[in-house]
Parts: C-alpha cells; structure tokens; sequence
C-alpha cells in the first residue's frame, strides 16, 4: 500500500534536499555508499560543521539514514533519496 502525503510533506522532503551541498552529499553517498561525517567532509572538502549541519537536515527529511557502528555513524541513502536523484539527473 503507497503512502500518501499531504503537499506540506512533499513540500518538507523537497527542502531537505534543496541546498547545492546536500545535493553534493547525496550524490557522494550514492556513488560512495555508507560515509561517516569526517568522510563526508574530508570527500567534499568541506567543514566538519557545515556537513554536520547538513547531514542532519537530510536524516530529518527522511533521505539519509543513520547507524551506529562503535564510536562512528555511518550514513547512506534511502529509497526516497534515490527516487529524488534519478530526477535530478532526468533534470541534468
């Protein structure tokens, strides 16, 4: 059975991936697979913060998952997240 959302929803899982460095993330995850934040920003070249930041909007908006492995957190994509970057390249 599909779930159905409401705009406001799809309008919040839209915003989760609307900044060119989450855009950057998800495209690292998927070519990449599971990362933690210090490989999410030494990839991307970016501060350990502003990933820190941006991981976390995208784990809330349901497009990145977090697991916890020892002292570390790996994150990878969801299905929902791989549906939106088919579209993105639909758009390239």
């Amino acid at each position: 059975m599909k779930t159905i959302y409401s705009s406001q929803d799809l309008a919040d899982i839209l915003k989760g991936g609307a900044n060119h460095h989450r855009i950057n993330i998800l495209f690292l995850l998927d070519k990449r697979g599971k990362l933690t934040l210090d490989e999410v920003a030494e990839a991307l070249r970016a501060n350990y913060k502003t990933i820190a930041v941006h991981l976390s909007r995208l784990h809330k908006s349901g497009l990145v998952t977090k697991r916890y492995k020892a002292s570390a957190v790996e994150h990878d994509l969801t299905p929902r997240a791989r549906h939106i970057l088919n579209f993105l390249r639909i758009l390239e």
